[in-house]
């Protein structure tokens, strides 16, 4: 009998910490996760989708660089600006294919910065109707006639374009939606564990009563037994 009762006071003594751990989870990580998502809500537009309005931006300005070298090379900016603006030929000047990537920059900030769109159907439209006019300006004018500059600023301009649509495709709309997942997941995770563990069981909560030494009983009896008056 004494046996047992150690080994089941051993066995008690081993479940209290695993019933401690049980019982000391607590939703505070979760909770930390739940504010940090909030926290990235309140600040902004995430960093996957501000790299790609940088990208944007550098679509821009890189088209401008390349539009302002262009009008240097041909014989002075305001001379080639003035032809290529106010005397606009479709078949020789390159004012379009600026006007171009200014355009994909107010529809796409428009729609991805502003608005915070989370559909493809802003980049279908920039990336379509670019390629379009790019095609039909390669084929129908005379760009390739005027140097290397007839093909740097349509290829240049058809790259960024489709690389715009690969990037919010495949990095911004997946990762945004995986991010939303984990908060989802991160937020009932919480609440369940509010709900099952309501509180932290403190460590004086778990006891055991002294162990009784083996022979105890017996001794007591025996001292009961000497003590009696002999009749």
């Amino acid at each position: 009998v004494p046996a047992d009762a150690e080994n089941a006071h051993s066995s008690g003594v081993e479940s209290c910490p695993s019933l401690r751990d049980v019982h000391s989870i607590n939703p505070t990580q979760l909770i930390a996760r739940i504010e940090s998502y909030e926290g990235r809500e309140k600040k902004g537009i995430s960093d996957v989708r501000r790299t790609f309005c940088l990208f944007v931006t550098f679509d821009l300005l890189f088209i401008t660089l390349l539009w302002i070298i262009e009008l240097n090379v041909k014989g002075g900016i305001e001379t080639t600006l003035e032809k290529e603006v106010l005397h606009y030929d479709y078949s020789s000047s390159y004012f379009d294919i600026f006007l171009l990537a200014v355009f994909r920059f107010k529809v796409l900030i428009l729609a991805y910065a502003m608005c915070r769109l989370r559909h493809w159907w802003a980049i279908a439209f920039t990336t379509a109707v670019t390629s379009a006019f790019l095609l039909a300006k390669v084929i129908i004018s005379q760009l390739f006639s005027q140097g290397a500059f007839g093909y740097v600023l349509p290829i240049i301009s058809f790259i960024l374009a489709w690389i715009e649509t690969w990037f919010l495709d495949f990095k911004v709309l997946p990762q945004e939606t995986e991010e939303e997942n984990r908060f989802l997941i991160a937020q009932d995770a919480s609440e369940r564990a509010a709900l099952l563990h309501p509180g932290v069981l403190s460590d004086g909560q778990f006891y055991s009563p002294p162990e009784s030494v083996a022979g105890s009983d017996e001794d007591s009896e025996e001292k009961q037994d000497s003590e009696k008056p002999i009749v």
